[in-house]
């Protein structure tokens, strides 16, 4: 049996681009300035990490006007959602393997 962590995947696992998913998965689909935002993000930083799950065939983006203005949109592709979903299941494992452990040995529950 292989440790949790083994499954967890690194493009998915990434903190900002984990952020993505699950935004981007609360909605169809969120827009960039929303996402930049709601993840405390810089522009640049934003769209790096978009171009890393894009390339990934994770999410895709989708750019048009809203009024007058430029909008960018981001939504989940179904490998996304699928990848997202594995991604929550592996750290439920890893979960329950830390709390297995430190409920069969209490002296791990002691503080130092």
């Amino acid at each position: 049996m292989t440790h949790p962590t083994n499954g967890l995947d690194d493009v998915v696992h990434q903190r900002v681009r984990l952020g993505i998913l699950a935004v981007a998965h609360e909605a169809r689909r969120v827009e960039f300035g929303f996402l930049r935002t709601a993840l405390d993000l810089t522009t640049g930083n934003l769209s790096q990490h978009l171009t890393v799950l894009e390339k990934a065939g994770l999410v895709e983006i989708e750019k048009g006007y809203e009024g007058k203005r430029g909008r960018t949109w981001v939504h989940l592709t179904a490998a996304g959602k699928r990848a997202l979903q594995d991604e929550i299941s592996q750290l439920k494992r890893l979960i329950r393997q830390v709390e297995e452990t430190r409920a069969a040995d209490p002296a791990a529950t002691e503080p130092s």
